[in-house]
């Protein structure tokens, strides 16, 4: 068994986990506190169920567009976050890592998810270079074969 087929599922059921993690989180405040916030209660709650849809898709396929979106997801909430504790969203700001100790563990979250995903694609691009024939490689002949030239 090749290191990229034992490691593909580990990695599904990892993302999977570090996205579903992240949309309890943004769900979790979307209730608790921030439903009533003008628009940006609707995007806590748009990335509480991307996160979640993302997450179970994830662990019953996941071709590149998925592991793209799992990105997406996680860079997302990322930017958002920066924005909300800079420029502000919609007119909202927030400090620090306020709320505590979500803002941090949904950060942790997200960051896994993004280097989950590259961890990934570098060893899916590492097997389709390992599969193809080289270029400058000798050609096996089978004895008795006559090449032509």
């Amino acid at each position: 068994m090749n290191t990229h087929r034992a490691l593909a599922p580990a990695l599904r059921l990892a993302i999977a986990v570090t996205l579903a993690a992240s949309g309890y989180i943004h769900a979790r405040l979307y209730l608790d506190e921030y439903r009533f916030v003008h628009v940006v209660g609707a995007l806590f709650l748009l990335q509480a169920s991307a996160s979640f849809a993302v997450a179970v898709l994830i662990l019953i396929a996941a071709p590149l567009l998925l592991r793209a979106a799992a990105a997406g997801v996680a860079l997302g909430a990322l930017a958002g976050f920066t924005a909300s504790r800079t420029v502000g969203v919609f007119g909202f700001t927030e400090h620090g890592l306020q709320p505590a100790p979500q803002a941090l563990l949904s950060m942790v979250a997200e960051t896994g998810t993004l280097l989950l995903v590259v961890v990934w694609q570098a060893a899916a691009i590492r097997q389709r270079r390992h599969a193809r024939p080289q270029k400058d490689a000798p050609r096996r002949l089978r004895p008795g074969t006559i090449t032509g030239h």
